[in-house]
């Protein structure tokens, strides 16, 4: 009889197995936007062959459509580089006032990587380092946007996180608002493509991006001086967007360019490339728009969710407000109908629970009385 506990433990582990997929009735689910989108290094295109290119991912998407017309590894988590500036400005555009004016500090002077020139002391608007933060890839601007928003960089980087899952970029992690190579910072070219999307559907996005040129304050108040965007797709190729460059020594080269033209608007979205992506990128949407007619969706770029978190009041400087440092109110409780309630609790009961009842009758068949008999001596 020893042996029966053992034997029930067994019988559980074994049928809590497949009970645990039963109950759940989920199947293995594919990647986001279609079975095709994988992560491998495999380029996949319907309908023509598309040139070839040195990064090691990308994707090519109609952003109006939403349809993915040829992809490489587009699932692929590699380092985002300052195209993650993209996700950055979804989640502060809407809740800065352009016109806050932000003194700059020590901190922000003293970031490493790429600079607008920030200067400490000196007062900007919200405006110009937007400016700064998408044309010149300031990371000094952008440290001076998170701090002036509320909860200042840690809040930052939570609500990027939130609003990568909002809008589908599942395979997206931030730990630093600027893309540096930050540990646990990852991406992807089909994350960049639903930034780029999300991006270009806002007026104030779509202008920064598409902006050439702009006059940044000069140190000691004498005057300005000019600072170039640094995507090159925009002085070159007809019907440029702009949206995001980005690189670092780990990272490499990483892109998201945008264009319109016959009436279609294209994302082109690549990582982890050598010099050179420019002309790549360029290749690719001429590819795409003189063989638009022929081509075949191999996936698509997922919807946001469809009831984005409610806002509570803002500040003057644009923030939410929240006694308790938080932001948004408690989600209210759905009523569940009697079908839906015994549909929930049967989906919360422990997989072994359903195995129980058998695995007890079964202890209670084997079961024997014993007679205890004293022994003399």
């Amino acid at each position: 009889m020893r042996l029966l506990p053992t034997a029930c433990a067994t019988a559980v582990l074994v049928v809590a197995g497949p009970l645990t997929a039963t109950a759940a009735g989920q199947a293995p689910q594919g990647p986001v936007g279609g079975d095709l989108l994988t992560a491998k290094p495999t380029v996949v295109a319907r309908g023509a062959t598309p040139p070839a290119v040195k990064a090691s991912a990308y994707v090519v998407a109609d952003i109006d459509t939403g349809q993915v017309l040829a992809v490489k590894a587009p699932h692929a988590k590699l380092r985002p580089a300052s195209t993650l500036k993209a996700l950055t400005a979804l989640v502060l555009l809407p809740r800065l006032k352009k016109t806050d004016p932000v003194v700059g500090s020590d901190a922000d002077a003293g970031i490493v990587g790429s600079k607008v020139g920030v200067y400490p002391g000196l007062r900007y608007t919200v405006d110009q380092l937007f400016e700064g933060m998408f044309l010149a890839s300031g990371n000094d601007a952008v440290h001076a946007l998170c701090v002036h928003d509320q909860g200042g960089v840690p809040a930052t980087i939570q609500r990027m996180n939130a609003k990568a899952k909002e809008i589908g970029a599942l395979d997206t992690h931030v730990t630093d608002p600027t893309g540096l190579d930050a540990d646990g910072q990852y991406s992807s070219a089909y994350d960049l493509a639903l930034f780029a999307k999300a991006g270009l559907a806002r007026p104030d996005f779509a202008k920064y991006a598409a902006t050439k040129y702009t006059a940044f304050p000069n140190v000691g108040n004498k005057g300005t001086y000019q600072v170039a965007n640094q995507n090159k797709l925009l002085f070159n190729y007809d019907g440029a967007l702009g949206v995001k460059t980005g690189y670092t020594t780990l990272a490499r080269n990483t892109f998201i360019g945008a264009a319109r033209r016959n009436g279609h608007t294209l994302v082109v979205t690549m990582m982890n490339a050598p010099h050179g992506i420019t002309e790549d990128a360029s290749n690719l949407l001429t590819w795409t728009f003189t063989n638009y007619g022929k081509l075949k969706p191999v996936g698509a770029l997922v919807k946001p969710a469809a009831v984005p978190p409610k806002t509570q009041p803002q500040d003057r400087s644009g923030s939410t407000k929240s006694d308790s440092g938080t932001t948004g109110r408690p989600k209210a409780r759905t009523a569940l109908n009697p079908g839906q309630a015994v549909q929930s609790l049967a989906l919360r009961v422990p997989a072994w629970a359903y195995a129980a009842p058998p695995v007890l009758l079964l202890g209670l068949f084997l079961r024997r009385p014993r007679t205890l008999r004293r022994r003399r001596h």
